[in-house]
């Protein structure tokens, strides 16, 4: 499953695990609208989906990678350190349901702006 991500300055893809049931829900609200918010080297954003923790929810995760905070009902996309980051790791807030990673590269997401408006829809295939 790929989904795009887009915002002012930019966009990327993702491809995500179809077989996760929190991507599934995550595809069933797309397309979405939502305003950035950043922290540290990490743009996150509402979605609206609310879902529980799965059991492989990880807190430290690679740069690039696609995370659904469950906390906060929000995409997580980190792609450097965070306030709370040990070294150059990306440490989530809290663990995170890991539901796949960005094509390229993930420090294209530097040019997000806090309050950006931000669109996530599904590519057809």
């Amino acid at each position: 499953m790929q989904i795009r991500i887009s915002w002012p300055a930019g966009n990327v893809t993702a491809s995500l695990d179809a077989d996760s049931p929190t991507a599934q829900a995550l595809a069933k609200a797309l397309p979405l609208t939502s305003s950035a918010c950043t922290w540290g080297e990490e743009v996150y954003f509402d979605t609206g989906v609310a879902v529980s923790r799965e059991t492989d929810a990880r807190q430290v995760v690679e740069p690039g990678t696609v995370a659904f905070w469950t906390d906060g009902d929000a995409l997580a996309l980190p792609y450097g350190p965070t306030p709370i980051s040990r070294g150059d790791e990306c440490r989530l807030a809290s663990p995170c349901n890991v539901l796949g990673s960005l094509d390229g590269d993930a420090g294209v997401l530097a040019t997000v702006r806090d309050g950006d408006p931000v669109r996530v829809e599904l590519i057809d295939d």
